[in-house]
């Protein structure tokens, strides 16, 4: 029997029954399963002792879904673990890092934070950004950009639909753009790209992704791994408070109708006040040197850090938890253990260089608290006011086995499209144009500080300043001796992965791909945060294998690196669950951020061109959504032929060919000339024959193929074609200063006035 520390409680095990072991999990909120807690008896059983609450505590976080990917590991290392090539990629740890030509490297990791966002989505969003900026200081990097894909029910869902229990997608969405907007702006990194989706599979459960981009000058990344026996473990950042206790645990189940109050204090706080600072001294300590190893406290709080920080290394831990700063009496050791308290760093130092490193937190007034000591391992021995807490095999711990879970994939028979009407074109375009999923998104783009660093060079929106309108990607400068650029984008197409997993999924990578072709940018890395129901269920554990197939096709095709990714499961409850979420974070490199296209129209006169070949399957299609059509073929994936044409583009926007291009995604080929349209503040003359597809009203709706309307003036129009030969490219039209003019064989088919419709575009989206 060990002698606990005061306030550590015994917690027998050993002699409980499976029935006995299971209430004991579910009274305590540890969220283990049969198999796992017949584990922890066998464990203790060699052990001829009973466990601690602080062990139990600490298994319990770091054997949940969230911290160990114990369902999705095999898949995620199956698809891509092949891409992460030594020659691009110099780190895979908390943050992906890459090369940058010409010297430098960069950070990029996308993550969710979906369970806090639904309870608390003010608190819950910003911590989200917290976390995101943590993970990539984490690898050694500056944050320089932030990105913010973000998911909800339908704004005007009836109040008597939304369960009981789940606040309303409005009020869910209205809190989640203030958490983001107000500790992004507050913590200094601009929010240059994202996107909002409406379904009603999002209503019990929203997803609220972040991502972000960091620079390394040197590019040298740290290691996420403790290094010698004998360094220090310091804790640097906030002081811990009750706050975030079990968060992982509870990100790792279903919400219910009374997750509002049960799991509240689950949520973290977060303090962007402090978290600038906490970035300024974290990177003064890498220039001089002082950090050898570090782990971003997310997750789990020291427990998953300094387990995850040691066991990486092979070694062990001498932890003192009594020596944390508290911004609360009364803490249990436990809470202490994994709290989940926000803005905390864990480093591993050399003995000789703490004090220097603590002169500096000192001097930015952050705390800094030596805790304990590097061992040789394999344990780790944790300790309240030098008393023993808890003492395990840091690999029982921290490395759980992965679940093998069944799968079955689900019966899905994709049904015949029917014919998009011809009757209304007029009345078609303004359909899609006018949708939710449309709408402009400038009132939350403009409550994000998009320009905070000077680094963004090409903004998320583009075109004139008092007609603004979308843009494909956000450009940014990292480094300002060189004109070499950045691209960022984000990319998610739910509804395709609804009815076709892997076909999905690559339409998700080509969007990414298309997105970055679009402003110039060759494709080079993307972050996927994979978002999907209970993994208990095993079609939904089909879905995401098949996903993670999609993905990895997809990315080897268009030479996407994946060194970095981000799996949140549960994302349901009250019996329903979001459909197939997979959310990048793409970035591409632009050789001279002199020579970038924006989407808006530049010019009357100038020609038109359609690049792609264009398909008319609508499954997963905005037409298609909105008349509540579901289980239809979707267009087939060719990222093959999208980087031939992708490659091509790029060097007619490097020879100034191409003044404006827009990728034709979500509400097909209207939406696409609607926008650049309206960035210019300019009209087109199109004929939808030129599509190839069997009538004016399919041609305006498809979203098939890889496509980008681009703008060619007069004079460059014949080197352009030339260019193109090989590739699908036909002209389509040309700008104009009047009306949207379609035409069909060239007759005049409808007549659009943007200038009317672009008031209601840009104010429809209404939010809080």
């Amino acid at each position: 029997m060990v002698d606990w520390a005061d306030g550590v409680d015994s917690v027998p095990v050993r002699a409980l029954s499976n029935d006995e072991l299971e209430l004991l999990s579910a009274s305590r909120g540890l969220g283990f399963d049969g198999r796992e807690l017949a584990r922890i008896r066998a464990y203790f059983r060699r052990e001829r002792r009973e466990p601690s609450d602080v062990e139990l505590a600490g298994l319990a976080q770091s054997w949940s879904e969230h911290c160990s990917y114990k369902s999705s590991r095999p898949f995620l290392r199956k698809a891509f673990g092949p891409l992460v090539p030594r020659t691009r990629v110099l780190g895979t740890g908390d943050a992906g890092v890459l090369r940058f030509p010409g010297g430098g490297a960069y950070a990029l990791r996308i993550e969710s934070h979906n369970h806090p966002s639904a309870i608390e989505p003010y608190g819950g969003a910003a911590t989200g950004i917290g976390g995101i900026l943590r993970d990539v200081l984490a690898v050694g990097a500056r944050p320089i950009a932030l990105t913010d894909p973000l998911f909800f029910g339908p704004l005007d869902l009836d109040p008597a639909a939304v369960p009981r229990g789940v606040k309303s997608p409005r009020y869910i969405a209205g809190g989640v753009i203030a958490g983001i907007r107000d500790y992004g702006n507050r913590v200094g990194v601009p929010t240059v790209s994202g996107g909002i989706y409406f379904d009603p599979s999002y209503v019990v459960s929203p997803l609220v992704n972040v991502g972000c981009v960091g620079w390394l000058p040197r590019g040298k990344p740290l290691p996420n791994r403790a290094r010698a026996v004998g360094d220090r473990l310091v804790l640097v950042g906030g002081r811990t408070g009750r706050d975030g206790i079990g968060g992982v645990a509870f990100a790792s189940q279903e919400l219910t109708g009374s997750s509002e109050t049960e799991s509240r204090s689950a949520v973290q706080l977060g303090d962007p006040i402090l978290k600038q600072p906490l970035i300024r001294a974290s990177l003064e300590a890498f220039e001089l040197g002082l950090v050898r190893g570090l782990k971003d406290l997310g997750g789990g709080g020291i427990a998953s850090a300094s387990g995850e920080l040691v066991h990486a290394a092979g070694l062990g831990s001498r932890i003192d938890l009594a020596k944390v700063p508290r911004r609360e009496t009364g803490l249990r050791p436990w809470e202490v253990w994994v709290s989940e308290s926000q803005e905390r760093m864990l480093f591993d130092v050399r003995p000789r260089d703490v004090p220097r490193l603590l002169a500096i937190f000192r001097r930015y007034d952050v705390p800094a608290t030596d805790l304990g000591e590097v061992t040789a391992g394999p344990f780790e021995s944790i300790e309240w006011d030098g008393r023993p807490a808890a003492r395990l095999r840091v690999g029982f711990r921290v490395a759980p086995p992965p679940v093998r879970r069944p799968v079955r994939e689900r019966r899905r028979r994709p049904r015949p499209a029917p014919s998009v009407p011809d009757s209304d074109l007029a009345g078609l375009f303004a359909r899609l144009v006018l949708a939710p999923d449309s709408l402009s998104r400038e009132a939350v783009v403009r409550v994000y500080d998009h320009e905070v660093g000077g680094r963004t060079v090409l903004k998320p929106l583009h075109g004139r300043v008092e007609s603004p309108s979308h843009g494909d990607a956000a450009v940014l400068r990292p480094d300002p001796r060189r004109r070499a650029g950045l691209a960022v984008a984000t990319a998610a197409q739910p509804w395709t992965c609804r009815d076709d997993p892997f076909g999905g999924a690559a339409g998700v990578v080509e969007e990414a791909a298309r997105n970055l072709y679009a402003v110039g940018a060759r494709p080079d890395a993307f972050s996927n945060c994979l978002n999907f129901g209970n993994p208990q269920d095993p079609r939904v554990l089909a879905d995401l294998a098949r996903t993670t197939e999609g993905l990895a096709a997809a990315a080897r095709a268009l030479g996407f690196a994946v060194p970095s990714g981000n799996v949140s499961l549960y994302n349901g409850g009250l019996g329903s669950e979001v459909i197939p979420t997979p959310v990048l974070l793409a970035t591409g490199i632009v050789p001279d951020v002199t020579r970038v296209a924006s989407s808006d129209l530049k010019s009357p006169g100038d020609s038109l061109f359609l690049l792609g070949r264009s398909r008319p399957e609508l499954g997963g299609s905005l037409w298609a959504r909105l008349d509540g059509l579901r289980e239809l073929a979707i267009p087939a994936p060719a990222p093959g032929a999208l980087r031939r044409l992708g490659d091509r583009l790029l060097a007619a926007i490097g020879r100034r060919q191409v003044t404006a291009a827009h990728d034709i995604a979500d509400g097909g080929l209207a939406v696409a000339l609607a926008e650049m349209a309206f960035g210019g503040g300019l009209g087109f003359d199109v004929d939808l024959d030129a599509t190839g597809l069997g009538g004016p009203g399919l041609a305006l709706a498809a979203e098939g193929g890889s496509r980008f309307v681009v703008e060619v003036p007069t004079a460059r129009a014949r080197p352009f074609r030339a260019a193109m030969r090989g590739v699908p490219c036909v002209e389509l039209g040309a700008v104009t200063d009047g009306p949207g003019v379609v035409r069909w064989h060239g007759a005049a088919a409808a007549s659009i006035d943007l200038a009317r419709l672009y008031p209601r575009w840009r104010g429809g989206l209404a939010l809080p």
